[in-house]
């Protein structure tokens, strides 16, 4: 059986981790990135057998990516949707630009890169799993300052549960996991954003964060990617449509 697994968004942070994971549990992993050099470099941690650029809103090139490093390397058995981004500005302030790209991005960008994914796995008929990084403000609106973010996870949580039925029958499984407050660059990034829209520091917001959390620290990537391990494990067999809290109990539902 294969043991290929794509993920997107790979060049650092979560889906860095997750390539790492995936790698030292025996898979052979390929990251993709829009940028390529990051790629490459996550590709150089974890003995990839190759790296490619994929922008993840481009329906053409997903396909395209895919279909090559199909040919290139064998079958895939598992992808991880994990590419997205994030742009903290309060409701009233996101323009109809800012909020196409975080849809684009993090919504869109889950369905194409799925969508093809699972062709590709129909075609093959040894079936797959598919995992889609969505986010705890895929669970809850009580993010402040993430209106299009929470949105965009929203949908990606409904969108594993609507491809988790159509695709069952080719013995496809398709999960998420909902992160907390990751270590991240992305989060980085957050930090300076809402300190500047509350009016604080960046390290009072870190507190914030931790606070929030009952397990009392920051969540790290390697957290959530042992989650994604385990849900394309055989551990995970009977496990579709799920979409794991992965946050340190931030977020209970």
């Amino acid at each position: 059986m294969s043991r290929l697994a794509v993920i997107t968004g790979a060049g650092s942070g979560i889906g860095a981790a997750i390539a790492r994971e995936l790698q030292a549990r025996g898979y052979d992993v390929v990251p993709t990135d829009v940028d390529l050099s990051s790629a490459e470099e996550t590709a150089a941690t974890c003995d990839a057998p190759g790296a490619y650029r994929l922008d993840v809103t481009d329906a053409v090139d997903v396909v395209r990516t895919l279909e090559e490093i199909t040919a290139r390397h064998g079958p895939v058995s598992v992808v991880v949707c994990n590419a997205g981004v994030s742009r903290m500005r309060r409701f009233l302030d996101i323009s109809p630009e800012e909020l196409g790209r975080t849809l684009d991005v993090n919504l869109r960008g889950v369905f194409l890169t799925g969508q093809a994914a699972a062709r590709m796995m129909v075609r093959a008929g040894a079936g797959g799993c598919i995992v889609n990084v969505a986010s705890m403000a895929g669970k809850q609106g009580r993010v402040p300052f993430l209106a299009d973010y929470v949105a965009s996870k929203f949908g990606v949580v409904g969108l594993t549960q609507a491809m988790a039925v159509e695709l069952a029958e080719h013995n496809i499984r398709v999960n998420s996991v909902c992160p907390g407050y990751v270590v991240t660059p992305m989060q980085e990034r957050e930090l300076t954003w809402e300190a500047e829209l509350r009016g604080t520091t960046p390290e009072a917001v870190r507190e914030l964060y931790v606070a929030d959390t009952p397990l009392a620290r920051l969540e790290q990537p390697a957290d959530v990617a042992r989650a994604v391990a385990f849900l394309v494990s055989e551990d995970a067999a009977f496990v579709t449509g799920e979409s794991l809290a992965v946050n340190g109990g931030a977020f209970m539902d």
